[in-house]
């Protein structure tokens, strides 16, 4: 496991929700696991992008963060369930807010991401030497 080698700034409370809910995943894990998906099988399909080991580590962080219950049945091959912890359930309301609030922009935010990353993709890659160069 990964552990931080600094120490987070904890100084306020956007500090600590960034600390807890940072990953490209956790929200849609969290509300996943709200609407019933409570195996990682089920969980990665409905998030295909992600990879079994990526997934593994953001429940585990979710888990150490109290967020999530994990379930292990002593049945062979192993299953294992998550569940939303009360404390995770909190913040159902939040994460349904900021996704009514995506859908609600989705043409604008689909605008600008796409055209950040057209942008980005136009851009020529430069070398490692050409890189240094500029740096020098």
């Amino acid at each position: 496991m990964y552990i931080k080698k600094t120490t987070p700034t904890l100084n306020c409370g956007l500090d600590l929700v960034g600390e807890v809910l940072y990953g490209k995943w956790k929200i849609r894990i969290l509300w996943f696991i709200h609407i019933g998906n409570l195996r990682p099988s089920e969980l990665q399909r409905k998030i295909p992008d992600v990879t079994r080991r990526v997934l593994n580590v953001q429940l585990k962080e979710l888990e150490d963060h109290e967020l999530v219950n994990k379930k292990i049945y002593p049945v062979l091959p192993p299953k294992v369930e998550y569940s939303l912890t009360d404390f995770g359930k909190t913040l159902i309301p939040l994460i349904s807010s900021i996704g009514l609030w995506g859908d609600e922009y989705q043409d604008r935010l689909r605008r600008v991401i796409l055209k950040h990353s057209e942008s980005a993709l136009a851009e020529p890659k430069k070398t490692f030497d050409e890189a240094r160069t500029v740096q020098s």
